[in-house]
């Protein structure tokens, strides 16, 4: 183990100040009472979904494949071999999910635009269908004052692209990518204000080429081929490449005459250092910076972080110059997805390389026996609102004080609950309850957070975990796609209903 340097010591000094400064607030557990007053003039609330998992008609309209499409064929990848393509119908049944939305109060509505169901052949060809359906989405939102946040790709590649040069593996991704990006703008950058280019580009380099989770399901030894130690690093910087050269498109095309904004969606578990030993917290800096920091400082700063490029050397891609000068930026605003907190530890993984094993740490849900927080119903998620403070405040601080929008934020139940039971969901109100409260403080602390967006709107298919797990704050009746509030989305409407 490396001794102490003056340099360590100072940097360590560094990490204990903004540790204390994170968990200075001290408000945990006041009585929050929450209103719209609560949060600056201005401030969005809404709700969030994507096209793969809430549209349905996977295989109607013209819709093309994507790789999810393709990965779900196998059986068992998800608990209940549910796919897709039917998941909500909000293909047809929009208009009842704005409906709701106007209901609640919700001022936005964050969604995505399915790739394969305007190209379906990735490029090329223009598929009529797909097009018409979001503008009949964003008019409807518009005509019931939902302002639309419109997310470019969410997870769900055109399979064609796939089997043609192996995807975001391939540099010529960012040219379709750029293109596709330029079709949107043109076509609904008259109506849609606000842009992201990507929703968590690290999940998909992760789960999508270092463990074969998610869509593509390549990593080492796995089915479908792939190298754990060198594929996410290619695959974030393409999707980097891409993020920032449609920004470029955005802005030298389209943002002076439209009047919008553009960013991108990055999701941040907070990761707390375990024990004060100066080896935790540069393990939990890693851990941070790994994540948030893969994406984050290089369109802050024009480079990768140097945790990074100092632990992964020649796997690592390089920026040339004039990457680097497009992507440092790239953003008009930063999303921030954030759910849960780990405590991180200092481990020295001398196994096989990987992405996840380049960290060297150990995450762990409890300390001295006591754990973080509630266990949601999904293994990964933890209710440990002062994360989310601590999230941003960190973020704030590192990367230059950001315009934030908290792009994702939620807790979900068993999938196999019923009604009238599964509507009493008083678990989740308290989940947004204490995570809004800690935000509030974040926001009372000089973070430049302008919006919130709760995921999310619908029980929807949840990826891997198909519909066993349920995010929403509407039941859906999967036989007969009737939409049913929640007690949460009741909570939502006095919180942040404005009466007319």
């Amino acid at each position: 183990m490396e001794t102490a340097s003056p340099l360590r010591l100072l940097l360590h000094a560094g990490f204990l100040v903004l540790s204390l400064a994170l968990g200075a607030h001290g408000k945990v557990g006041e009585n929050t009472n929450l209103t719209r007053e609560s949060f600056p003039p201005g401030f969005v609330f809404g709700t969030a979904s994507s096209a793969y998992q809430v549209e349905g008609n996977a295989l109607k309209y013209g819709r093309g494949p994507c790789i999810w499409d393709s990965f779900l064929k196998y059986p068992g990848a998800t608990p209940d071999n549910a796919t897709a393509n039917v998941t909500v119908d909000e293909y047809h049944r929009y208009m009842d999910d704005v409906d709701n939305m106007v209901r609640v109060g919700f001022d936005a509505y964050r969604f995505s635009i399915s790739w394969s169901r305007i190209f379906p052949s990735g490029m090329g060809k223009i598929n009529k269908d797909g097009v018409d359906y979001y503008h009949r989405l964003i008019n409807y939102m518009l005509a019931n004052n939902i302002t639309p946040y419109v997310v470019l790709y969410h997870y769900d590649l055109p399979q064609v692209l796939h089997d043609q040069y192996n995807g975001w593996l391939s540099p010529r991704v960012v040219s379709d990518f750029t293109k596709f990006a330029d079709f949107c703008f043109k076509t609904y950058g008259d109506r849609v204000k606000n842009w992201f280019t990507l929703n968590e580009p690290r999940m998909m380099a992760v789960h999508g080429y270092s463990d074969g989770f998610f869509a593509p399901g390549r990593c080492t030894d796995c089915r479908f081929g792939g190298n754990s130690a060198t594929e996410p690093y290619i695959v974030g910087h393409h999707l980097l490449l891409s993020h920032a050269a449609a920004v470029n498109i955005y802005r030298e095309k389209y943002q002076a005459q439209q009047k919008g904004k553009i960013g991108i969606l990055l999701d941040f578990v907070w990761y707390e250092s375990l024990t004060n030993s100066i080896e935790d917290e540069f393990a939990a800096h890693r851990a941070r910076m790994f994540t948030l920091g893969w994406f984050l400082h290089p369109i802050t700063y024009g480079h990768y972080p140097e945790t990074m490029e100092k632990t992964v050397q020649g796997r690592l891609p390089n920026f040339t110059y004039e990457q680097a000068a497009m992507v440092k930026g790239s953003a008009d605003y930063i999303g921030i997805n954030h759910y849960t907190t780990y405590y991180a530890s200092n481990y020295i993984n001398e196994t096989q390389k990987s992405y996840r094993n380049d960290w060297n740490v150990k995450l762990s849900y409890e300390r001295n026996g006591v754990p973080i927080g509630k266990k949601a119903y999904s293994d990964w998620l933890y209710v440990v609102p002062w994360g989310i403070y601590k999230a941003v405040m960190w973020t704030k601080e590192k990367f230059n004080n950001p315009v934030m929008i908290i792009g994702e934020n939620g807790i979900d139940q068993p999938g196999n609950e019923t009604l009238p039971g599964a509507l009493y969901d008083t678990f989740r109100i308290d989940y947004f309850e204490k995570y809004l409260h800690e935000l509030k403080c974040a926001l009372n602390d000089g973070a430049n957070v302008i919006g919130y967006f709760a995921w999310s709107l619908l029980d929807n298919f949840e990826w891997r975990l198909g519909f066993t797990s349920k995010f929403g704050i509407v039941y859906v009746n999967r036989q007969t796609f009737t939409r049913y509030p929640k007690d949460s989305a009741r909570w939502f409407r006095k919180v942040i209903k404005i009466e007319h």
